[in-house]
């Protein structure tokens, strides 16, 4: 117990000195400081009442953890503390790199399976496969262990051996393999090759430390085979690491070329930054594919190529994050990510979607109004915008789980659990170029869906249902009651008319799945070189030379 109150002292001392350290900052520095005096002092006496008089025993650790989460949301959904335990998962996003043996898993109807499985790594070499259920990890079961705890248990230094007892998808049997952990590398380019003659193709999943090396060896290699076009494909890239945005919009652009700026309340975050080396092919033909998922990082390439009109853009809207963050280092070990400036670039536009600065009535962050947006201009004079994400010089492409059904099958993981299914009926199927999902695999998939604990109640259904319970509860509208309920019962067959209204977005994710599940990540790229639309309208516009030129050269009003 004094151990506990001394350590309560040490915080709240070291609170107040933080208060003495920021306070001059403010434009009403007594004021300000006594406000934010007054509320530690609340806090700290509020922890030790509980911590006194509390029936049950209070953790402090997960407590000041609730409440700084709770601090920091208030904010940003970006400014973040990270917990000493918590490190190792930060040091990931941020390096690229961890020790393990390469495996993504997934928990479903209390079990956990393989969901993903690292290219190169000690799974895959093992024979790993998607859909492969994970029992045991050392002798210790997974069904014992506490959640999140099976993903800590296959990490571990390098070199160190594991046993881990798994039920393949095809078998009956558990099987037990042996393994050594390595240090896994998440690439940052998941696929590039030529997909046509001349034409180049990197998709870039993140932008972590490795980033522009990954993408220029990339380039190095397609060059060498021949390309003189390049798709560069950040769909569904979230970001990353500021600086990488900077070094692969230079592998495009001329040395000392204006990449981004970026402006904070602190002086020390107001920063140019250039292009400090030597372009890689600040000429090639290049496309860049984003959509509502491209973010931060990939929006800073995307946004800069078409400030500079050096690339076309096809997709959707990108996401709209337009906010910095830097890490700061905390006492214990700990860390914290604050945003602390925008970033804008060439043309002046800053592409932050949403005002967090200002909540709506219910405290929840709103999007710029269309009268704050402003208009900019590129290089060449092509009129762009801000607050709202990168408009695609092409607009085309439909979300993936655009449908509320769709995205219940995926939340459920109904398309997982049938790829599991089709693949231990399927020991083989096509090459990934040519796998095609049958109307009778259609049928197969639905007969395989009513045996399932899928449940799903569209829009229209879930008004319906609140209607006839407020008609029970009010009897004005008891007649009511039947007339609903009869309504209601014309939805009885809803699952089988939601799959025929959302057939071919449906077969198009199952078809990735199962190629997934037989042909990892890499073969879905190949499957989407003749299924992609808008691969496909990039393939055309570089059939058009003088199409492509004009977009980029075109003035519009």
């Amino acid at each position: 117990m004094k151990f506990r109150q001394k350590y309560l002292r040490r915080a709240f001392v070291g609170l107040i000195a933080f208060v003495s350290l920021i306070g001059f900052s403010f434009s009403r520095p007594g004021e300000r400081l006594f406000d934010i005096a007054k509320n530690l002092d609340l806090y700290a006496s509020v922890f030790k009442e509980l911590n006194k008089f509390y029936v049950d025993d209070v953790n402090p650790n997960l407590a000041v953890k609730t409440s700084i989460d709770a601090l920091l949301k208030s904010f940003d959904p970006y400014t973040v503390y990270y917990p000493e335990d918590e490190l190792e998962d930060f040091m990931t996003m941020t390096t690229g790199k961890y020790q393990g043996i390469g495996i993504v898993l997934a928990e479903i109807n209390d079990e956990y399976r393989v969901a993903y499985v690292d290219e190169n790594s000690p799974a895959s070499k093992a024979g790993l496969g998607i859909g492969d259920q994970l029992i045991s990890v050392n002798g210790i079961k997974i069904s014992d262990t506490p959640e999140a705890e099976p993903s800590k248990l296959l990490k571990g230094q390098a070199g160190t051996s594991l046993d881990i007892s798994i039920l393949k998808i095809d078998e009956s049997t558990t099987k037990t393999i042996h393994l050594k952990r390595e240090t896994v590398q998440i690439n940052n380019v998941i696929y590039s090759g030529i997909i046509r003659p001349g034409v180049g193709y990197i998709s870039l999943e993140e932008f972590n430390a490795s980033a522009t090396k990954e993408l220029k060896t990339a380039l190095t290699t397609l060059r060498q085979a021949g390309m003189q076009k390049l798709i560069l494909d950040l769909r569904e890239n979230p970001g990353g690491l500021l600086t990488q945005a900077v070094d692969i919009c230079n592998l495009f652009l001329a040395k000392e070329t204006k990449i981004v700026e970026t402006r904070g309340k602190v002086e020390e975050w107001n920063k140019t930054y250039t292009a400090l080396n030597t372009s890689f092919d600040s000429d090639i033909p290049l496309i860049i594919l984003i959509n509502g998922h491209s973010a931060s990082a990939a929006e800073i390439v995307a946004g800069v190529m078409q400030d500079y009109d050096r690339a076309v853009l096809i997709g959707k809207k990108s996401y709209g994050k337009g906010l910095v963050q830097v890490t700061r280092d905390l006492p214990y070990r700990t860390k914290m990510k604050i945003t602390t400036a925008k970033y804008y670039i060439p043309s002046g536009r800053c592409i932050q979607a949403i005002d967090y600065q200002h909540k709506n009535s219910e405290g929840q962050a709103i999007a710029y109004k269309d009268s704050s947006i402003k208009t900019f201009k590129t290089q060449n004079g092509r009129t762009v915008v801000d607050g709202g994400g990168i408009l695609p010089d092409i607009l085309i492409g439909k979300d993936l789980m655009s449908s509320s059904f769709t995205q219940a099958l995926m939340k459920q993981y109904m398309i997982f659990l049938y790829a599991c299914h089709y693949q231990k009926n399927h020991p083989k199927i096509a090459s990934a170029e040519s796998f095609v999902f049958s109307e009778n695999d259609m049928n197969d998939f639905q007969n395989w869906l009513k045996n399932q604990k899928f449940t799903y109640e569209s829009p229209v259904e879930k008004q319906v249902r609140i209607a006839i319970d407020l008609a029970k509860k009010d009897q004005a509208y008891a007649g009511l009651e039947t007339s609903m309920s009869a309504l209601k019962s014309e939805w009885s067959s809803s699952t089988t008319k939601e799959l025929l209204a959302h057939k071919q977005e449906i077969i198009s994710l199952i078809e990735q799945e199962i190629i997934l599940h037989y042909y990892l990540q890499k073969g879905v790229n190949q499957w989407s070189f003749s299924k992609d639309p808008v691969i496909l309208e990039s393939l055309n516009l570089f059939n058009q030379p003088q199409k492509f030129q004009e977009i980029l050269a075109k003035k519009n009003k």
